[in-house]
């Protein structure tokens, strides 16, 4: 091959590591985001205050209820909450999950389409990332880089499975909001939703990157390919 040629297959191991490190981040998210349960926070209008008020905040497996003992504040403020004040904090497994167990406030039968189909396909997403993993780290040892283009489409597939979990969490929240059977007024998307995007940022940009990377480099002058055939016996 030519000079430029060897120079850039001595990089590319240093740009699949480099890209790897940023997907591993992806990755974490990924997980932080399927594993907590700070993808919405839902309060109740408040009436009146120096009384209690039940706030709630869900992931994809939990619903956690805070009673949070309410004081006068200011005019704008007509939810319960912030929910980092201090309060009584009780969780409970959504119903299809845990059979048996009762759940009154979280309309189920609305629900439970929703956020199965959020988990399930959650699940999917962890389970691409996984392989893609493996994949790369194989890729590592010689005469492997084969692998590598397959993981990149395990990463990006991990990304769109993600960003279509928070979608169906976004029409949950947004479709418990609307519905007259709840007691929520206000909702607020936290700190596992943002996790789940930005993980879905990563992953995706990240898988396109790597595949760009494993493909052969393209000839900078169409007669270089043509020089470098092997001559016909």
């Amino acid at each position: 091959g030519t000079p430029v040629q060897s120079r850039m297959d001595q990089s590319k191991p240093l740009k699949v590591r480099l890209t790897f490190s940023v997907i591993l981040v992806g990755v974490s998210l990924l997980f932080t985001a399927v594993v907590t349960d700070h993808w919405a926070v839902l309060s109740p209008r408040v009436e009146e205050y120096n009384a209690t008020c039940e706030a709630a905040h869900f992931g994809l497996w939990r619903l956690c209820i805070k009673r949070i003992f309410m004081q006068e504040q200011g005019p704008k403020v007509k939810g319960c909450g912030p929910i980092s004040l201090p309060g009584e904090h009780n969780c409970s497994y959504f119903k299809h999950f845990t059979p048996g167990q009762s759940s009154e406030i979280f309309e189920v039968t609305t629900q439970k389409e929703y956020s199965i189909s959020a988990a399930a396909i959650a699940i999917f997403s962890i389970g691409f990332a996984i392989i893609g993993t493996i994949c790369v780290l194989l890729s590592f040892s010689k005469k492997r880089d084969y692998l590598l283009k397959p993981a990149s489409m395990f990463y990006t597939f991990a990304g769109l499975c993600i960003i279509i979990s928070v979608e169906v969490m976004r029409q949950s929240v947004k479709r418990m909001i609307d519905s007259e059977e709840t007691v929520w007024i206000e909702y607020t998307y936290s700190w596992s939703f943002a996790c789940a995007c930005a993980s879905f940022v990563l992953l995706f940009i990240c898988g396109i990157t790597l595949l760009l990377i494993a493909l052969p480099p393209f000839p900078q002058n169409p007669w270089e390919t043509c020089m470098d055939a092997e001559p016909e016996h």
